[in-house]
């Protein structure tokens, strides 16, 4: 009796012209997008206008709440109108966000700067990743997709590894200084966001995914036509129910996307000042992290020839919270290792999560409206760990924090892998093979899939506004 070979990674092609050109524009909005020049010194800047730990910190809470507050409505939005134009409404709103601190800097200024980012983002969240997934699908380059997320973020993270060690200088120019770049860096987003290709209808049912085969639209500027914000969220709810796996997916990268915000976002600096590493040097450590992400976001496929998908973010997951529990124990130079080795895993960590939860999303029509659902759940976990960052703070127990991040990351994850495993032994979609793609509804559509899809792992998967995103974001 023959023996069953094991699926094996197999290399892939150079995307078709129009791909490219699809991938050079969403490398260029997603490095302008989330270029922000202020990322470095926020905290200090706005403790430099007046404001208290104890404000900064509330900001912050409310930022991950409105975040969740608009996040449906706007996936809705960005489902109903077409996602190229939510990317364009998004990175229009960004630019008068950055404007708002240079007209006001105070806690109201403040406030609303990182409320109206928070809509900015929410526009971009999920319409981002949808964009790119359904647009390469469409030209025959889905298998291109993870690549195209981590090459993207690796863009926009060397980007900011220039730039960052630059505003120390700036801000001596002009202390608002960095806020008008960003603003500025957002207008070249939007820029981007206009020029982007129009989502093109499948040209054979073999270029698409089995989803977009069955209901993936055929236009990405939708005419504003369509069902309610009720029925459509009722519709997402039952996409989301018909897919097993896509909750516990969703839940691993809730574990993932908080471990990673908060310690690169919430927690850098006070854990600097924590270890007496000078201010001025803050900037340099911050590249130096995005340097190790930026390598490790372009090589994703180097860990998926190794592990399944879902295996391999369990696996960095449980990595990311054994350095951030390692830096407890080490003085300055030793926290400074650990933080960059903790940029390189989540750098690895992100586009594989992403694929994971695109392709454990069966229907097409609600993918902006799922990837935002995620994105809810990232922020609003990230609400209450930034009051519990506050709260921690201010008790003078940061190492207590870190540790309990770290154990609650692991109890977490052993949770989710239990449900997966019992999952992928019933034979749950997304999660039996090295690759999948979206359950086909029936027996055509599983005929209609892509024979080239086998190959590869289990596939289904913001950076905040202050830090790189997205999902969210």
């Amino acid at each position: 009796m023959p023996r069953t070979s094991k699926p094996r990674f197999t290399w892939k092609s150079a995307p078709p012209a129009q791909a490219k050109r699809l991938i050079r524009l969403n490398n260029g909005f997603q490095l302008l997008f989330n270029l922000l020049w202020w990322m470095p010194v926020f905290y200090q800047y706005q403790r430099d206008a007046g404001l208290s730990d104890a404000q900064i910190f509330a900001i912050q809470g409310a930022y991950y709440v409105s975040f969740c507050v608009l996040e449906i409505p706007t996936g809705f939005l960005a489902d109903r109108i077409g996602h190229r134009r939510a990317l364009q409404l998004g990175a229009a709103v960004m630019v008068a966000a950055n404007l708002i601190p240079v007209a006001s800097p105070s806690v109201t200024g403040f406030l609303l700067h990182f409320l109206t980012i928070a809509t900015a983002r929410s526009l971009v969240s999920g319409a981002a990743s949808a964009y790119l997934y359904e647009s390469l699908h469409a030209r025959g380059a889905g298998e291109h997709y993870v690549q195209a997320e981590g090459t993207a973020r690796s863009i926009g993270l060397w980007a900011k590894i220039g730039c960052w060690p630059l505003v120390g200088v700036l801000m001596q120019m002009r202390q608002e200084l960095p806020y008008v770049l960003t603003a500025v860096c957002a207008l070249g987003a939007l820029a981007c966001a206009v020029a982007l290709p129009r989502l093109a209808a499948p040209t054979s049912p073999r270029t698409a995914p089995a989803s977009a085969v069955a209901t993936g639209p055929a236009d990405g500027d939708g005419d504003g036509k369509g069902t309610g914000l009720l029925t459509s969220l009722f519709g997402a709810l039952a996409v989301f129910r018909r897919s097993s796996a896509l909750g516990p997916l969703m839940l691993q990268g809730v574990a993932l996307f908080t471990l990673a915000r908060i310690c690169q976002v919430n927690l850098f600096q006070p854990l600097l000042i924590d270890k007496d590493v000078p201010l001025t040097q803050h900037g340099a450590i911050l590249s130096a992290m995005t340097i190790a992400e930026a390598v490790a976001s372009a090589r994703p496929e180097w860990l998926r020839r190794r592990l399944a998908d879902t295996t391999s973010v369990t696996v960095l997951s449980l990595v990311l919270a054994f350095t951030l529990a390692a830096t407890t124990t080490a003085g300055g130079a030793g926290t400074v290792v650990w933080l960059c080795l903790f940029a390189a895993v989540t750098g690895l960590a992100f586009p594989i999560q992403r694929n994971l939860v695109n392709s454990a999303i069966p229907d097409s029509r609600h993918r902006a409206t799922l990837l935002s659902l995620e994105s809810m759940l990232d922020r609003g976990v990230c609400a209450l760990a930034a009051v519990a960052v506050g709260a921690y703070l201010a008790a003078d127990r940061l190492d207590a924090l870190l540790v309990h991040s770290a154990l609650g990351t692991c109890v977490l994850l052993a949770a989710v892998a239990l449900v997966l495993r019992r999952l992928r032994r019933r034979g749950a979609p997304g999660l039996a093979g090295r690759a999948s793609l979206p359950a086909p509804r029936d027996a055509a559509l599983r005929d209609a899939a892509p024979r080239d899809a086998a190959p590869r792992a289990p596939d289904a998967g913001d950076s905040t506004p202050h830090a790189p995103a997205d999902r969210r974001k």
